[in-house]
């Protein structure tokens, strides 16, 4: 538990007269609707993607924190990849450490703060894996579609870092490691403990998944009792038992996320349905009893001045199809669902991702495979703007605050009844929210 006397909003140690509702739930009686929306951005950089912990530039970073902040927007969600930050399972990458002392800097020197996401692990396609976690005698996850360790892709499975001891103990001294050194820094806001962590690895069950997020929420909670803790949950765990439940996950960390992409859920009304983001908010809502960050949200464009199509390709070995907006469709898709998450009570939401990747990145994992993370970005490869991100310059020139929520999804059924059936509990629960009739 935060300790009494201390309040945290999402980067600023304050005193007792800030309202902290999100980070315990007993406050969320005194919830004062007067507390900024919060606008972030997920970050990798334009010319480097996931390589840049090993290719550091402190010029880019400057240059391209700055352009985030002109936008508007106010918080930079960033990812420890795994590989790079724990070369070894006893040793955490002191120049990686180096290089975040940096970046914490620049955030700060810009007024932005850092939602700092461990054991990356799964992201954008690949499982990008430490070598020491390689299995090589074993198969790869037959849900991973690919493996990459030491910039190379690796046909092997590796350890579950739910389940195996030796992994969790390194886990434990990443952990260590970096909170200790940046506890005290002005640029953190938030602690990660991962990024859709499903994705790479599932515990047995839901009593193992809530376990390990206790052991590891403990351990962050005894070096920093101030910042926030949250764990970066996406519609996975709403649709399926995947032993991330909602509802318990959230009940051990103080903040609650959620990741979507309705082009990604063939349950969406449309690829570019505008309730579907807001909806997975408030049903992540319901199902913990706390108000909910969107960490997660955006969609991939074609190039300017393209219209919406859907593009095929061969992907990790599998035909693949993919809906690619427009940029001026996917613009009119976040004027609406930005209002929306107000709507639903949200605390605020992060965009996918800073930038579209250089076309130098495009035969290198994950964007040789997976084309479609070539253009997630708020900025074209040259660095312009896309038409989306001058929406979010203007929502965010209105200073947008926390609302109770206006919409709600009205859970009918204990968690654990819903976990029951949960992609069908889901569906039902999203017709009724958007005023469909019943199946």
């Amino acid at each position: 538990m935060i300790p009494d006397g201390f309040y945290y909003r999402l980067g600023t140690l304050a005193t007792n007269n800030s309202i902290a509702m999100h980070i315990k739930p007993s406050l969320e009686k005194n919830y004062m609707p007067q507390e900024p929306f919060i606008l972030g951005v997920n970050y990798w950089p334009r010319r480097k993607a996931m390589y840049w912990w090993c290719d550091f530039d402190p010029v880019e970073v400057r240059e391209e924190f700055s352009i985030i902040r002109d936008i508007g927007l106010e918080q930079v969600r960033l990812f420890l990849l795994w590989e790079d930050w724990q070369p070894d399972p006893t040793h955490v990458n002191q120049q990686a450490l180096g290089h975040l002392e940096s970046v914490c800097t620049i955030a700060a020197d810009l007024g932005l703060r850092l939602n700092v996401t461990f054991f990356t692990g799964h992201m954008s396609g690949p499982s990008w894996t430490p070598p020491w976690m390689l299995l090589p005698d074993q198969p790869k996850p037959s849900r991973v579609f690919q493996v990459v360790s030491g910039q190379k892709v690796v046909d092997c499975g590796y350890r579950n870092p739910f389940t195996d001891a030796g992994v969790l103990q390194a886990a434990e001294l990443l952990v260590r490691s970096v909170v200790s050194r940046f506890k005290d820094h002005p640029a953190i806001a938030v602690w990660n403990l991962g990024n859709e962590p499903d994705l790479f690895a599932r515990p047995s069950d839901a009593a193992g998944g809530r376990a390990w997020t206790r052991r590891l929420t403990a351990l962050i909670r005894e070096l920093d009792a101030v910042h926030p803790v949250t764990c970066g949950l996406h519609v996975n765990s709403l649709v399926e038992d995947n032993g991330l439940r909602i509802h318990d996950v959230f009940s051990e960390v103080d903040l609650p996320v959620m990741h979507g992409y309705p082009m990604y859920a063939d349950w969406a009304a449309d690829p570019l349905d505008s309730d579907f983001v807001p909806f997975l908010c408030a049903l992540t809502t319901a199902l913990c009893g706390k108000p909910t960050l969107m960490e997660e949200f955006g969609g991939c464009t074609g190039m300017p001045g393209k219209p919406s199509s859907i593009e095929a390709w061969t992907r990790y070995g599998r035909p693949f199809r993919q809906f690619m907006a427009s940029e001026e469709e996917l613009a009119a898709y976040f004027e609406q669902v930005l209002p929306k998450l107000v709507q639903v009570g949200a605390i605020g939401a992060l965009v996918w991702c800073f930038a579209d990747y250089i076309p130098a990145l495009y035969q290198r994992p994950p964007c040789d495979e997976a084309r479609h993370e070539r253009f997630f970005g708020l900025v074209r490869p040259d660095g312009s703007l896309k038409p989306h991100a001058e929406v979010i310059k203007r929502f965010a020139a209105t200073r947008p605050q926390v609302q109770p929520a206006q919409r709600r999804v009205a859970l009918d059924i204990t968690p654990e009844a819903y976990y029951q059936a949960p992609r069908r509990h889901a569906e039902r629960l999203y017709r009724a929210f958007i005023g469909a009739p019943a199946r």
